[in-house]
């Protein structure tokens, strides 16, 4: 199975949006995909970084008699967090994508700087435009930096925080084990420690 460029073009603009593209990227979609490019089927399910399928001869090693065969891409299905989307993906890559992935720094990274006549699959371009638009209003957002002072406030905070969550922690081990009421124990015996002691003393006072 293979589908062309042309039906590749309507399943992309179907599914992002014409409106959600940004400036430009329609012109170059048109461009870098053909319509008489042909890919492999398969490949519309994930990305594959221009591994397909590829077609030889298997070749017997007696009398050199040729037998048609194919060799399929790997294929294995990840989970790849994006930073833009603040979220995993689940795709199917090649292992020369996961290459190509890990390369470039991330998903985000490799969807970004890889060029459209490149990316030859169906979900390649989804994303490659979706993240091309988020990232794009990313970058009209106004961006706010705190002083150092404000940082150092804001880790004081976080500090306290941790302590009082092992405090809490720490107390409810206890109660569960019944610390508490030995503690208590152990704090009255010494009182009364305390008070034979100071008997003691003012009787050996008043015997001397």
């Amino acid at each position: 199975m293979a589908f062309r460029g042309k039906e590749m073009m309507k399943k992309v603009l179907k599914n992002v949006g014409e409106k959600n593209l940004a400036p430009g990227v329609k012109e170059s979609l048109k461009k870098c995909i053909p319509d008489s490019k042909v890919v492999m089927g398969r490949a519309k399910l994930g990305l594959f970084a221009g591994r397909h399928i590829q077609f030889g001869n298997r070749i017997s090693e007696d009398g050199g008699n040729k037998s048609r065969r194919t060799w399929k891409p790997n294929v294995q299905e990840k989970r790849l967090f994006s930073y833009v989307l603040d979220r995993h993906i689940r795709v199917k890559v090649t292992t020369h994508a996961l290459r190509c992935i890990d390369k470039a720094g991330g998903i985000d990274e490799y969807l970004l700087k890889t060029p459209y006549h490149k990316m030859d699959t169906e979900m390649g371009l989804y994303w490659k435009s979706r993240i091309e638009k988020m990232y794009e209003e990313l970058g009209k957002r106004e961006v706010v930096f705190f002083s150092p002072e404000d940082e150092a406030r804001f880790e004081q905070r976080f500090k306290d925080l941790k302590v009082a969550e092992r405090t809490a922690r720490r107390d409810a081990r206890r109660q569960m084990s019944g610390w508490s009421d030995k503690q208590k124990q152990i704090e009255e015996g010494q009182v009364v420690d305390q008070l034979t002691d100071e008997e003691a003393a003012a009787e050996w006072a008043a015997n001397s």
